[in-house]
């Protein structure tokens, strides 16, 4: 009987363990002068972007699919702009929940990200693209190392395409978005390829269909689009 107790005891704490360890989802930021430190998470997967969008500079990103460990968050990095020695190698970052917000040690230094205000939309999710029309058609774009997702929640969305396999980054761009009625709308505050997109907002149709997001409209190079978004699965 006492073994039977001790059974349950360990597999429920195992249990709670790791729900006490998992990340909230949302948007985290915290202010170093006019540099904006933005964290978004999702789906078990988190992102740092540092930019400065008041003078249109984007600085870096990194991130990853991620596991809480007691108090701290175990990154697998998937990408760095900044270094591509990280990439394919685990950090573990020590953090705790301060209210609602984040206080988290990077660089040895800990810093409270600021939990963003809770606008959940239909379209936050972590997604990756699938199908792209050309010359009128939709391809299909095969699930391969090479790969483009879009982090979407509480009104931030964060575009990286990546390599992982071949430690390659490629680009990223992100903002605020919102959606509502099939109209998906940008504002980018962030764009690593060029800084002069800053600024723009780009107006969207947008749908969910059988679970996949249909996106249409014009890039910010002002080129016709249609794209099939799916969700990404990081388990």
């Amino acid at each position: 009987m006492r073994n039977y107790i001790l059974i349950l005891f360990l597999f429920f704490g195992t249990i709670f363990s790791k729900v006490y360890a998992q990340l909230p989802d949302g948007a985290y930021m915290y202010h170093d002068g006019l540099c904006k430190n933005l964290i978004l998470i999702k789906d078990q997967y988190i992102s740092f972007i540092c930019f400065d969008n008041s003078n249109k500079r984007f600085h870096y990103t990194w991130g990853g699919p991620i596991e809480g460990q007691n108090q701290n968050i175990n990154v697998l990095v998937e990408y760095n702009s900044q270094d591509s020695t990280a990439i394919g190698k685990n950090v573990l970052l020590p953090y705790r929940i301060q209210k609602d917000s984040l206080r988290l040690k990077t660089a040895d230094t800990y810093h409270l990200y600021v939990k963003q205000k809770s606008r959940p939309q239909a379209l936050d999710a972590l997604w990756r693209i699938t199908s792209r029309q050309q010359e009128g058609k939709m391809h299909d774009i095969p699930k391969t190392d090479r790969k483009t997702i879009k982090i979407l929640v509480d009104g931030y969305f964060q575009w990286i395409a990546i390599n992982p396999a071949q430690k390659g980054f490629y680009g990223t761009g992100g903002g605020d978005y919102q959606y509502d009625h099939n109209r998906y709308v940008e504002k980018i505050q962030f764009f690593s390829r060029d800084n002069n997109r800053v600024g723009q907002v780009l107006d969207f149709e947008g749908a969910i269909v059988n679970g996949a997001w249909h996106h249409k409209g014009k890039s910010s190079k002002g080129d016709d689009i249609y794209e099939i978004w799916s969700k990404e699965i990081t388990k």
